[in-house]
């Protein structure tokens, strides 16, 4: 799918990932419809996203709240007719130590990453149904492939989400409707600015959003990026376990224990 002239949802577009994501589709002749619970900084965006050529529908709303989500969907689909496209861009990785970490401190982290998603997911599915098809991507994480020290709710979350994503393509191939996963490594958002852990091969919102952007245009199902931080997942999910562990505190902070 080209990402010109089409109609396409992007959450947690008031900053990082998203509002990169939605900038540099603006000039694209794109209808976009852009969500998040700010929309102080959400109506920036869309001032931007305007001066750039594009057609914006700014919506705040809370992805915690599942009839808020749908509503979003369903005033989309009236504004523009359809939705070609949808980019669920929503999640939080607060640092929890698992020898501290609360019942309620997993399953906060779990719906900041799962159900904020499912929300989203579930009316964008039964809309595609109905208009032949479309393109679901998601903003997912390398560290939802492996467990990484201080992560483990946050990548326990993301690895749910891969499956679920993986489910929906076999489920809804007949359908017409695609499924991408992005697996970005660390990024330089406001969001991970100090938390202590180490960032190894970082890269900015920028970057990440062009690498987003190209795997939804080439519909590729799962794209891990930057190539460095995607080699060394890949060679820790094929060494042993007990090495891959230890291996693994490189990513833990200094404090870590």
């Amino acid at each position: 799918m080209q990402l010109h002239d089409r109609t396409i949802l992007i959450t947690g577009a008031s900053s990082g990932i998203g509002r990169c994501v939605a900038e540099r589709l603006a000039g694209e002749r794109n209808r976009l419809i852009i969500s998040a619970r700010r929309d102080r900084e959400l109506q920036a965006v869309a001032r931007q996203v305007r001066e750039r050529g594009g057609q914006c529908l700014a919506l705040a709303a809370d992805a915690l709240d599942e009839s808020a989500a749908a509503a979003v969907v369903a005033r989309a689909a009236e504004h523009f007719g359809r939705i070609d496209a949808a980019l669920l861009n929503i999640g939080e990785g607060p640092a929890y130590h698992m020898g501290k970490a609360s019942a309620a401190d997993i399953r906060r982290c779990m719906r900041l990453n799962y159900d904020v998603t499912v929300n989203y997911l579930a009316p964008l599915i039964a809309h595609m149904k109905e208009h032949g098809g479309g393109l679901i991507a998601h903003t997912n994480s390398l560290a939802g492939l492996l467990g990484v020290p201080m992560q483990g709710p946050y990548s326990a979350a993301k690895a749910a989400v891969h499956v679920l994503f993986d489910t929906c393509r076999t489920e809804l191939r007949r359908e017409r409707i695609r499924f991408v996963c992005t697996y970005p490594g660390f990024i330089a958002t406001e969001r991970v600015a100090g938390d202590g852990i180490p960032a190894p091969f970082e890269i900015s919102p920028e970057r990440c959003a062009a690498y987003i952007i190209r795997a939804m245009e080439r519909e590729t199902r799962d794209a891990p990026f930057p190539w460095r931080t995607a080699w060394l997942t890949r060679l820790l999910r094929l060494l042993p376990k007990p090495l891959a562990g230890r291996a693994m505190l490189g990513f833990a902070p200094a404090d870590y224990g």
